[in-house]
């Protein structure tokens, strides 16, 4: 079973991405309304993912990622950002961003993902 996720401030932004999550019986979903509480979260629970809203309310999704780093360097991340793919590539790179999503992700955003993540993860070739 996978587990993962989800950090936002707006429930509404990554309800169409959750609402497919949750379909997927192998996934274990989690949400966190803030950064601080992501971050607390993830020492307490081992993830296979965390995808951050572009905007957490008190830090950004890139902001996240830094600051997940420190605690697990080995923890796969996806982003929201309305950021073009080159300049997204420049904000985040060094970071190990494994996915950007698009504004308001959706069912189509959230295969893509579990598929990329399942083919790091070595689970389907």
């Amino acid at each position: 079973m996978l587990k993962l996720l989800l950090a936002s401030r707006d429930k509404d932004s990554l309800s169409g991405l959750s609402t497919a999550l949750n379909a997927d019986d192998d996934i274990k979903l989690l949400t966190a309304e803030s950064g601080e509480k992501t971050l607390s979260m993830i020492s307490e629970n081992p993830l296979d993912l965390v995808v951050a809203d572009e905007d957490i309310g008190d830090m950004t999704g890139l902001e996240l990622v830094r600051r997940l780093l420190k605690i697990n360097p080995m923890i796969n991340s996806a982003v929201v950002s309305r950021l073009g793919h080159d300049e997204f590539h420049e904000a985040s790179e060094g970071l190990g961003i494994m996915f950007q999503l698009p504004k308001q992700p959706d069912k189509k955003d959230a295969e893509e993902l579990i598929k990329t993540l399942k083919q790091i993860m070595g689970m389907i070739a």
